[in-house]
C-alpha cells in the first residue's frame, strides 16, 4: 500500500515540474539529483583513484584506522573523505559506498 502512494507522489511531483517549466516568470529547480532524475538524465558520480584505492581498502574489512595506516592517511582524513565519497555517490554510509564501486567493477 505505502510503495503505490509513493509511486503516485513521483507522478505528481513530475507533472508540477513540467508545469512549473512552462510557466513564464517562474525559474525552474536547480539540477539536483532527483530533479535530475525525474528527468531521464542521469550524470554517475566521478570518483578518482585515490577515492577507489580507499574504498577498496575498506572492501577488505580492515578498521578505519588501519586504512588510513595503509594509505599514508590521518585516521579523520580517512572518515572525512569516507564522508566525501559518500556524499558525491548518495549513499549513507561506507559499506554502501563499496557496493556500488563493486557492482560497477571499479574495485
Amino acid at each position: 500500500m505505502e510503495q503505490a502512494v509513493l509511486a503516485r507522489r513521483d507522478v505528481e511531483d513530475q507533472d508540477v515540474l513540467q508545469e512549473r517549466e512552462h510557466r513564464p516568470g517562474v525559474v525552474p529547480l536547480q539540477g539536483g539529483s532527483r530533479d535530475a532524475a525525474l528527468n531521464g538524465v542521469y550524470a554517475p558520480p566521478e570518483l578518482d583513484r585515490e577515492d577507489l584505492e580507499l574504498l577498496a581498502e575498506i572492501a577488505t574489512g580492515v578498521t578505519t584506522e588501519v586504512a588510513a595506516r595503509h594509505l599514508e592517511l590521518s585516521a579523520r582524513t580517512l572518515r572525512r573523505r569516507i564522508r566525501n565519497i559518500c556524499d558525491v555517490l548518495g549513499v549513507n554510509t561506507s559499506i554502501e559506498a563499496v557496493v556500488w564501486a563493486a557492482r560497477r567493477h571499479l574495485i
